[in-house]
């Protein structure tokens, strides 16, 4: 078993790194075919490996050992192995059982975690070819992870001072046999970034944890399996924060004024710049007012043509809601099927947060091979005829120094899904898109008003002139609406004034999609990372689907509202978003992994000396939540099982009946109504929050009859 605690020297940081054997010196470019010896090249994943071998000969042998394939390329003066990992096959783990640890190793993942179990024969393989290797490549793919992958392979099986690294950011085998002829030392930076990445996530993650169980454990002396962590958990308390709000909603009244006008035997809507108004007697003022003028006086109506320029090309997340938005898919169900296409070589690497194309790529090759595929000949015709084969694609702002913009690599298909096509279909029509013209859109919009009072109405219009990238990409295409032509100072004949009452609206039940773009516009968790975080918040019973979207559990709330009192830190966005721009930091060379991870140890110990001091009444609280134990008062509402806070209530159906009694007065200002009147249509109002709900039900229907 290898020892985690190690240093990466100043040596293994040069561009030029000594070879031990030779004593030649590899300069920072170097092609695989002028290496002499046997050479491990070491894949992230076995098609990845298939396809890599197949770009680099034509002549490999394919060998088995037991149930799994690796390849050799043989000639003169070397011999060269391709083989795969499958994701992680190192992990990090301790031997103690208590809290806080910082005491941890590197150790084969099947070693710790009896689910990794079929990744030990992947191990054993590579073991075995780097003990008869000179030399290393790691061809992981190019991002943090699969730095990290390659490089703790190479580091517990071969040696580092003989390694070198292949990027690439496509299968194609001519991007591939680009890569190899092109290989570099390997990636430190990110190389330390990934490992203080990993290192951040288990030092937060295991002692949270730990805490949390040993708190129930002492409750209850049983044992449960409960988790927290860096990015996992201020992810859980956003979903909880919204849940709550929901659930703690009461809906107001308001109106909602409508006027038809019709002019040249068109009949069309205007509706009351000051929507929504707040009681229906300032309503039916206004409604009273038009009826009375029997027209409505134009005072404006201007037309407009404005660009509408295409959408940049897809990087990972805009992919994702995109998927999401038109076929329902969930983040990782996305992002799953966009890894298969890449290890398909159908499209470029997607884990990617780039918006933008390389000009160094041959869009015009790209094309004409999508030319290939009937669905995409003629779009393409006319994507040529319309550039006038001047290619420029449309770029967005976010980069990455990884990897461009996702975009197909114009190979064929051969057997997809359906739900692969869709994604494919996607990707391919971006691609187009980024390099159509823009279209153009005429906007048209009236402001009109009562002859007297001066109440004003406004509507507006939407046409397309030309359609541009609207053909290619058509999921972004405004609905049209025309308005009939008016002129300043024009009478528009009254036929019908509507007031409708609504209500507002609770902010929407939250979906996956909805959680992954939250995590990146607060900057927490990574491309490849989110989709997985919200994942394991399901898996851990925190969370669970509805065909609305997701709901907490009282085991999810349960543990927020622990961590939120004695882990108020591990809830906030703040610390998490310090300590990833750490890892940028460590990653741009500005600071060291071990100074990051001191002061992640730190804040820890300070955390769980707090936690400590309080862990009886934690463990009673989190024991209640999982309906272990149930030594305690509980809420009088008889659906809930959570503890009394005040008045017989828990704290929720506490500040459910305050908020009840409190809003009624506004109620009354707005619509006139009785205190019972106002309960009754409350409980038959969908948006009406669950804890609301309850009390009406089960308190105020029953106990306040004096109401």
């Amino acid at each position: 078993m290898y020892s985690y605690n190690y240093k990466i020297t100043s040596e293994t940081h040069n561009k030029v790194t000594h070879n031990s054997h030779t004593g030649t010196s590899v300069q920072a470019k170097t092609s695989i075919w002028m290496l002499r010896g046997p050479i491990l090249v070491i894949a992230e994943k076995p098609k990845a490996a298939r396809r890599i071998v197949e770009a680099l000969s034509q002549h490999y042998i394919t060998r088995k050992y037991s149930n799994i394939s690796y390849y050799e390329i043989k000639s003169m003066s070397q011999i060269v192995y391709v083989a795969s990992a499958v994701g992680h096959l190192y992990t990090l783990h301790t031997e103690l059982r208590e809290y806080p640890v910082f005491e941890y190793k590197w150790v084969p993942a099947y070693i710790a975690d009896e689910e990794k179990k079929y990744t030990r024969i992947y191990l054993e393989l590579l073991g075995k070819l780097a003990h008869e290797c000179l030399y290393y490549v790691n061809a992981c793919d190019y991002d943090i992870e699969g730095s990290v992958i390659g490089y703790l392979i190479i580091k517990f099986h071969g040696d580092e001072k003989r390694a070198f690294r292949a990027k690439f950011s496509s299968l194609v085998h001519s991007e591939l046999r680009s890569s190899f002829e092109n290989l570099t030392p390997l990636d430190y930076d990110m190389i330390e970034s990934g490992l203080c990445r990993h290192e951040l996530d288990w030092i937060w993650g295991i002692n949270v944890s730990r805490a949390l169980m040993k708190a129930v454990f002492n409750a209850t002396k049983r044992k449960i399996t409960l988790s927290a962590g860096r990015v996992q958990t201020p992810t859980l308390k956003f979903i909880t924060d919204r849940e709550l709000e929901r659930a703690l909603f009461i809906p107001l009244p308001q109106y909602m004024i409508t006027v038809k006008l019709k002019k040249d035997n068109r009949v069309f809507t205007v509706e009351f710049v000051e929507n929504p108004v707040l009681s229906v007697t300032s309503a039916n003022i206004v409604k009273s007012a038009v009826l009375r003028g029997k027209y409505l006086l134009v005072r404006e109506y201007t037309t407009e043509k404005r660009k509408l320029t295409p959408p940049p090309p897809f990087n990972l997340s805009d992919l994702q809601y995109e998927a999401a938005r038109i076929f329902g898919f969930s983040p990782m169900k996305t992002q799953k099927i966009a890894e298969d296409l890449y290890l398909e070589a159908l499209i470029s690497y997607p884990r990617t947060n780039s918006q933008k194309l390389p000009p160094t790529l041959n869009y015009r090759e790209i094309l004409q091979k999508l030319s290939r595929i009937s669905k995409y000949e003629d779009l393409v015709s006319r994507l040529i005829r319309e550039t006038r084969g001047i290619l420029r694609p449309v770029e967005g702002e976010k980069e990455d120094p990884a990897h461009p913009a996702i975009y197909p690599t114009g190979n064929i298909p051969q057997s997809l899904t359906r739900d692969q096509w869709a994604v494919y279909d996607l990707i391919v029509r971006r691609f187009l898109a980024a390099f159509a013209p823009s279209a153009i859109m005429s906007y048209t919009r009236a402001l009109l008003e009562t002859p007297s009072e001066g109440y004003k109405f406004t509507c507006s219009g939407v046409n397309i002139e030309l359609p541009g990238w609207l053909i290619y990409y058509p999921y972004h295409t405004p609905s049209t609406k025309i308005l009939p032509k008016l002129a300043r100072a024009e009478r528009v004949e009254v036929i019908d004034v509507v007031v409708r009452e609504s209500y507002t609206r609770p902010p929407a039940k939250l979906k996956k999609i909805d959680v992954l773009k939250w995590m990146e516009s607060v900057e927490i968790g990574t491309e490849s990372t989110r989709a997985p975080i919200i994942e394991k918040l399901f898996e851990r019973n925190y969370l669970r689907n509805t065909k609305s979207g997701i709901e907490i559990t009282d085991l999810g709330l349960g543990v927020v509202e622990v961590i939120s009192w004695f882990f108020p830190e591990l809830t906030s966005i703040d610390l998490t978003r310090r300590f990833e721009q750490l890892i940028g930091e460590v990653k741009a060379g500005s600071k060291s992994r071990l100074q990051v991870i001191e002061e992640a140890k730190g804040v820890i110990k300070k955390l769980l000396e707090v936690f400590n001091q309080r862990i009886d009444s934690i463990g009673a609280l989190l024991s209640a939540r999982l309906g272990i134990t149930d030594s305690y008062t509980k809420c009088s509402i008889p659906t809930c099982r959570r503890e009394v806070h005040e008045n017989s209530l828990c704290k929720y159906h506490y500040e459910a009946l305050k908020k009840l009694r409190d809003l009624y007065e506004e109620w009354y200002q707005r619509k006139n109504i009785a205190y019972k009147e106002y309960l009754k249509k409350l409980l038959n109002m969908k948006n009406t929050g669950m804890f609301i709900r309850d009390v009406i039900e089960h308190i105020e229907l029953r106990e306040l009859p004096h109401k």
